[in-house]
């Protein structure tokens, strides 16, 4: 029966002292206000203040409630105040892309930076899937390349970063600057143990061309990268894992096609992407990414086209 905007009536009336006054400082016309109160007093039964008394005069029940206002309303306010600021002190988060974690490391610092006391904690595992994880509330925060429809998940667009093919310098293809899909079909691509599937290399770059090259799993970033250096594969990874191995001349990256792009989200439940941690993180990695990152770009460009026939140009020698 009372309402909220009652009682903050009731202290317009009191600070101002005419129902002409009150009107003008909660936005209403005094017309409004009137017949506000007159149906209010006919619900409560009494009085609530004499018009037309100079100065404005309430009635002892008018009084009760204006005690009530004064208790009720700064409770009120600090309560939405509270709902505002942060209260998560961790970040659970888990990473579908198996080498994000490095180049989300150094990117955490400028996040713990603007957030001391929020502590990260990163889960993982072959066989750990995060995002139904996350549906059920055992993450906050999943970094992926897959949508998954009708989830009940919000996915923010991180960036777009091009899968490159990653060679042995001696090996035969490293003289091309674009790799088409037949190049591929002889050899040997080393892959993480995931379903063939959700590799882009597979869906969009080897499957249209009906081409199947043979599949080896490994589960180690630096083990894979050894076997390429020693010819027993090749690999297509994100330019970020194998960035220091390739200046050191143990490994070789080409364009596949005309570039091959895929697109990274961080996935969170609907309702909470606009949450003050989750968005000061989302925010901090992909700055740090779209800044120091190779082969990078912001996801606000449109994915680079994919050339199914690319024009055979040999790599420029060292």
């Amino acid at each position: 029966m009372i309402e909220l905007k009652h009682l903050r009536t009731l202290q317009a009336l009191r600070s101002t002292g005419s129902l002409a006054a009150a009107a003008a400082q909660v936005h209403q016309t005094q017309s409004a206000l009137s017949h506000q109160f007159s149906d209010l007093e006919q619900r409560l039964g009494y009085r609530l203040f004499v018009r037309k008394s100079q100065p404005l005069r309430f009635t002892p029940q008018g009084e009760i409630l204006l005690r009530l206002a004064e208790q009720i309303l700064p409770q009120i306010q600090q309560a939405l105040q509270a709902c505002h600021e942060p209260h998560q002190t961790a970040l659970r988060i888990a990473i579908e892309c198996h080498s994000c974690i490095q180049w989300l490391t150094p990117a955490l610092d400028n996040f713990r930076r603007l957030w001391p006391d929020v502590s990260v904690d990163f889960q993982s595992g072959v066989t750990f899937d995060p995002q139904p994880a996350l549906q059920q509330g055992e993450l906050d925060l999943v970094l992926t390349s897959d949508i998954l429809p009708r989830s009940s998940l919000h996915y923010t667009p991180m960036f777009d970063y091009e899968v490159r093919l990653v060679l042995a310098p001696d090996h035969p293809l490293a003289r091309y600057e674009e790799i088409v899909a037949q190049d591929l079909a002889p050899e040997t691509l080393l892959i993480y143990p995931v379903q063939r599937q959700r590799l882009d290399i597979w869906r969009h770059f080897l499957q249209p061309a009906d081409v199947s090259p043979a599949l080896k799993n490994v589960d180690n970033t630096l083990l894979l990268i050894q076997m390429v250096a020693a010819r027993m594969g090749i690999a297509a990874l994100p330019h970020w894992v194998v960035e220091s191995f390739e200046r050191q001349g143990l490994i070789v990256t080409r364009t596949l096609g005309q570039g091959l792009w895929s697109r990274l989200y961080a996935a969170v439940r609907d309702g909470e992407q606009q949450h003050p941690v989750t968005s000061a993180f989302i925010k901090s990695a992909r700055d740090h990414a779209c800044t120091h990152l190779p082969f990078v770009r912001s996801a606000e460009h449109p994915a680079a086209a994919r050339a199914t026939a690319p024009v055979r140009h040999e790599a420029q020698s060292a």
